[in-house]
């Protein structure tokens, strides 16, 4: 006779619905977001269909839709012009700048929608850079760049940001910000750290959306690199001591055992984004007819809750929440 028999609880939809450990709902999913200039544009970009840069009054419509389906966040992303952009980024503390204006016109219009902004000096940087460059040698200064992002959260949050997204992996920046935010009375701002981000090739179509690519040199100073999964490790004790309140690995899909590592040691609630290039090879192997793409958008999802992901950032989102209400 045979004594264990695991396909017992495989055997019907029922029981393995009860026996399932892991769910996806709606309640973990964030949206990202591009926003731009101008009134009633929404641009496609070319290589994330289904995906656009919004025009402020577009935005509202889109978050409202996406608040309509129950997603809880979006993650907004400023496409500036090139006459904005310089050298110190001074566009990126601008009360009155374009996502200044976004975050406002967001909020007022759907309150209870959580808004995660980005802090990088690279959407506002003539060099492309997410830190400070220094002109003579091309080194990305680390303790000069930190007041800098530092200026951009509290704008941010003046702005009525609910979450700052740290995403420059500068040394010590989520402390420098923490206590930037409690100085100025913004102690309820949480702090989501990209705590994890790898120099990755799967972000180029994000660099598409924002224009937002390294004018020279590249980011491998700054950025993880993708052998390393001890390192994360040692950034997750860091960002925990400095304030982080959310901890992110950035990408995902390659990155599961660093998310399950990052599971192991912290109890802080942790996030996965599901990047650009993840999304426009489901996209564009979905469109030639190889795969399935809403079931391999939805495997794809789950894996990141089964390494231990609280929430996912993704550009599935709505058509991921449209799956889930079925």
């Amino acid at each position: 006779m045979m004594t264990y028999r695991p396909r017992r609880n495989r055997k019907n939809a029922a029981t393995r619905n009860l026996v399932r450990e892991n769910t996806l709902t709606v309640n973990d999913l964030i949206a990202p977001l591009f926003v731009i200039e101008g009134e009633n544009l929404s641009i496609p970009v070319d290589s994330m269909p289904g995906q656009s840069r919004f025009s402020i009054d577009l935005l509202v419509k889109e978050v409202k839709e996406l608040a309509g389906l129950g997603i809880p966040c979006v993650s907004l992303f400023p496409a500036l012009d090139d006459s904005l952009k310089n050298p110190t980024a001074t566009e990126s503390y601008n009360d009155n700048g374009l996502f200044q204006r976004a975050i406002r016109a967001v909020k007022a219009a759907c309150p209870e929608v959580l808004i995660m902004t980005d802090v990088a000096m690279d959407p506002y940087s003539s060099d492309g850079h997410d830190g400070l460059v220094d002109a003579t040698t091309g080194e990305i200064k680390n303790d000069e760049t930190l007041e800098i992002l530092a200026q951009m959260a509290i704008s941010q949050a003046k702005a009525g940001s609910d979450i700052i997204g740290p995403s420059d992996m500068m040394d010590g920046r989520i402390g420098y910000i923490r206590d930037a935010l409690d100085e100025e009375g913004f102690s309820k701002t949480s702090i989501m750290s990209y705590t994890a981000k790898y120099a990755s090739a799967f972000y180029g179509p994000f660099r598409d959306a924002l224009d937002s690519a390294p004018k020279s040199g590249d980011k491998l100073s700054y950025q993880m690199d993708y052998a390393n999964k001890r390192e994360a490790i040692r950034e997750t004790i860091l960002d925990e001591q400095e304030g982080a309140d959310i901890l992110m690995v950035k990408p995902g899909l390659c990155y599961l055992d660093v998310i399950s590592e990052m599971r192991n040691q912290t109890t802080l609630p942790i996030a996965a984004y599901n990047v650009s290039g993840e999304y426009a090879m489901v996209k564009a192997a979905a469109e030639k007819g190889w795969i399935d793409g809403e079931k391999i958008m939805m495997e794809m999802l789950m894996a990141f809750k089964r390494a231990g992901c609280n929430m996912i950032l993704t550009y599935f989102a709505k058509d991921a929440a449209k799956l889930l209400a079925k």
